[in-house]
């Protein structure tokens, strides 16, 4: 029984281990060369605190206890994203906008889902804060598609949504009730025509206006006819036109799921392998201590989604015998080989896993 995890943890053995360090380093590596800088903040905070800084946020995937230092009520992270705010915000408040953020840490869930069992994650990304803009929407997308390629994924495809368009038709052409507008989304996110019928007809066009990117945001400028959406859609094609014909685009208009605490876009991140996304991202809005918005833009990446999908790296261990010498040793490592020096006569290459053996002064392949 002493081996047993609680259900949603595992174990991340070797070369699994490795394969997702060298993910998030790659990852990190594609976000530091556009300026971003890591930021690292702690595993834990007060609960009240996280819960605050963005809207819609709250704490309803956070595992909370109460501190036997503080005795209040504190929170195991869920998510990345609210911390770094937190810290643009306030250690970083001084700083002349924008700011760009990288990070890249575990976070753990209260409960997952069927279709996502872990209930621990390690979250890597970047958040651009001060501007939701479509350019600095461009460059974010930007940075995750090259994230993901030199992370080694492959078949990388956006998923794009809107998720204010209800509200913004709600509030002007096409006119909801106050308590209708949740509901309609739900509908709209399920593609349940006869729910979206029975609270707002004029809406069912959107249930068919999701698909590939061209069709589907042509559909959208035919429905816009008041061109309250005419921004959005332009902002759309100019992030499409900027990430050229290198990645698949698909536009799911009405899609909200995940996307509760977004603005005008959101995107989630597909690649050759898993049938669901390996991150997410789009604009938002962070809450300042003194009650200022501030806008926002960045995307997370899930990194033991990446590594399933990663090329596998060539394991190259080489044994060295019993009594190598140590300059032997610290040369072969100055060329990048990995060494593993024997401890024991009866030691073998086999048993240390290694792909070479050290003989006459050459690395042999076993």
């Amino acid at each position: 029984m002493t081996a047993l995890l609680p259900e949603g943890f595992h174990d991340r053995l070797p070369p699994f281990a490795d394969a997702a360090a060298a993910v998030e380093a790659r990852v990190l590596e594609a976000a530091r060369l556009h300026g971003y800088e890591r930021a690292d903040p702690p595993l834990i905070e007060f609960a009240q605190a996280l819960a605050s800084r963005l809207k819609a946020g709250g704490l309803h995937d956070a595992v909370r206890f109460v501190d036997p230092v503080s005795q209040r009520t504190l929170a195991l992270r869920p998510d990345l994203t609210a911390q770094v705010a937190r810290i643009a915000a306030t250690r970083m408040g001084h700083h002349p906008r924008p700011v760009r953020l990288s990070y890249a840490g575990t976070v753990v869930k209260l409960r997952a889902s069927q279709l996502a069992p872990a209930r621990e994650w390690r979250q890597i990304g970047a958040e651009l804060i001060g501007l939701d803009s479509v350019a600095a929407a461009t460059e974010i997308v930007r940075v995750a598609v090259e994230a993901l390629s030199a992370a080694g994924a492959t078949g990388i495809s956006i998923d794009f949504t809107l998720p204010d368009l209800v509200d913004t038709l709600a509030a002007g052409p096409l006119p909801v009730a106050a308590e209708q507008v949740g509901p309609l989304r739900e509908r709209l996110d399920a593609k349940d025509a006869g729910g979206v019928a029975a609270i707002a007809p004029d809406y069912l066009p959107l249930v068919e206006a999701a698909g590939p990117f061209a069709s589907a945001i042509e559909r959208l400028r035919r429905l816009d006819v008041h061109g309250v959406l005419a921004s959005r859609l332009d902002g759309l094609e100019a992030i499409a036109a900027a990430l050229g014909d290198g990645v698949a685009m698909t536009l799911d208009p009405t899609e909200r799921h995940g996307f509760e605490y977004q603005s005008w876009l959101g995107f989630s991140l597909f690649v050759a392998g898993p049938p669901r996304e390996v991150g997410r991202g789009g604009t938002y809005t962070l809450i300042h201590e003194d009650g200022r918005e501030e806008k926002a833009t960045g995307f997370s990446l899930y990194a033991d989604a990446i590594v399933a999908t990663a090329p596998k790296a060539e394991r190259r261990r080489l044994f060295l015998p019993v009594g190598t010498p140590h300059a032997d040793g610290a040369a072969l490592r100055g060329q990048g080989w990995v060494t593993v020096q024997a401890l024991e006569a009866d030691d073998t290459p086999q048993a240390q896993l290694c792909t070479h053996v050290w003989t006459g002064g050459v690395p042999q392949r076993l």
